[in-house]
């Protein structure tokens, strides 16, 4: 399981797309889960790999979309004692099982790295080939690839720095690719007539009226390595202004019920068992919990009114 599962992250991490690997780090008695367990949760929620029975999941898959949102690591301890794992870093959550067991797991998201799209094959390309690769970026040479465009939560940043070899060509091609920045290296008047160029051409002024020129922030850059520098500043600056103001609100928690028999927490969307009692609707984790159920309502209704 273990090798399938890192199988199937490194095909995920290889196709860009975003997931988060979960890990049990933490357990104790009595607890199907054991230390090492593994899954794999994708963004569109789905479940691959054991971390424990239905009590888990439903929180598990609440989590990780959290981590998928704001991109940060947490540690969630499910404990029938949830009061005895507060401590820094732990998301502490109630474990409803009635086995008792405490359940401590590692969720790490795992998100595409951006794509610096670079056309051109200038001292100042060659040199934000090096240092993109050095922060981190999957540069790709559009010579060396089909320029696709940005797909989903994927962030895509492209420069032009032909120099005077295919500028309008290149700069439509960018466009087309659907950046969220986009930069021309060339002097201002070399960039006035690329853009006069581009107009006769059909693109779009509002399109044109995107693009970042002079290249990169304002720093006396002059040489190469300088002008990559200032280039790759702006980007980061674009990227942590926008994290900041984009902000993802909090994943509300799905909604969830008690299984009247077991006293699982069974996430209402997926439930697969239920049943219509009184004009009310319960939920199982599973037919046997259904059964019983349904077989004598009051026996499992009977605590809770009486608790109530």
């Amino acid at each position: 399981m273990r090798a399938e599962l890192l199988e199937l992250a490194a095909d995920l991490a290889r196709r860009g797309e975003p997931f988060v690997l979960a890990t049990v780090v933490r357990r104790e008695s009595y607890s199907s889960a054991h230390q090492g367990d593994m899954a794999v949760i994708t963004a569109d929620g789905a479940y691959h790999g054991w971390l424990g029975g239905n009590c888990t999941q439903p929180v598990v898959r609440t989590e990780a979309a959290r981590a998928l949102a704001d991109g940060q690591p947490r540690l969630v301890s499910l404990s029938p004692e949830p009061d005895r794992e507060l401590r820094p870093g732990v998301v502490a959550l109630p474990m409803r099982c009635h086995s008792g067991g405490t359940v401590d797991i590692y969720l790490e998201p795992v998100v595409p790295a951006p794509r610096l799209l670079l056309y051109g094959e200038s001292p100042a390309a060659r040199a934000l080939l090096q240092l993109g690769k050095a922060m981190g970026y999957r540069v790709e040479a559009a010579g060396e690839s089909a320029a696709a465009p940005a797909r989903g939560a994927e962030r895509l940043f492209a420069v032009v720095a032909t120099m005077g070899e295919s500028d309008e060509d290149a700069v439509a091609a960018a466009l087309a690719a659907r950046p969220a920045y986009l930069a021309v290296v060339a002097s201002r008047k070399r960039f006035a007539q690329l853009r006069e160029s581009l107009l006769a051409r059909g693109v779009a002024a509002a399109a044109l009226d995107g693009i970042k020129n002079p290249a990169g922030l304002d720093i006396g850059a002059r040489l190469p390595e300088e002008v990559a520098l200032s280039i790759l500043a702006e980007i980061v600056q674009l990227r942590r202004t926008q994290a900041d103001a984009l902000a993802p609100e909090p994943v509300p928690a799905a909604r969830s019920e008690i299984d009247p028999v077991c006293g699982m927490t069974v996430a209402v969307a997926t439930a697969r068992h239920r049943a219509d009692h009184a004009g009310r609707t319960f939920y199982f984790c599973n037919p046997r919990c259904r059964e019983k159920f349904t077989a004598d309502p009051q026996r499992y209704l009977a605590p809770a009114a009486a608790g109530a």
